[in-house]
């Protein structure tokens, strides 16, 4: 749980700084060597206490064509 609360830049996760329950998995097999699939690794951030968290709204100074650009971008290298 420490972990998790230093953030995901604090485990080099600084492109988007957030965890998703692909990034919670690797960390757990770095630290503890205990391998999970996403979906097991929600069951036990959900038994834990945590739960998904989603912007409420979106920002309001969003440049639509700079997402639309980064959209691009990011399907055309097969990693959105």
């Amino acid at each position: 749980v420490q972990a998790l609360e230093q953030g995901p830049a604090a485990h080099g996760y600084t492109e988007d700084r957030r965890w998703t329950l692909a990034r919670v998995a690797e960390l757990v097999a770095r630290l503890f060597a205990v391998r999970y699939t996403p979906a097991g690794m929600s069951l036990v951030l959900h038994r834990i206490g945590y739960s998904p968290q989603v912007p409420a709204r979106r920002a309001d100074r969003r440049d639509e064509a700079a997402v639309t650009a980064w959209r691009r971008e990011a399907w055309a290298r097969g990693k959105p």
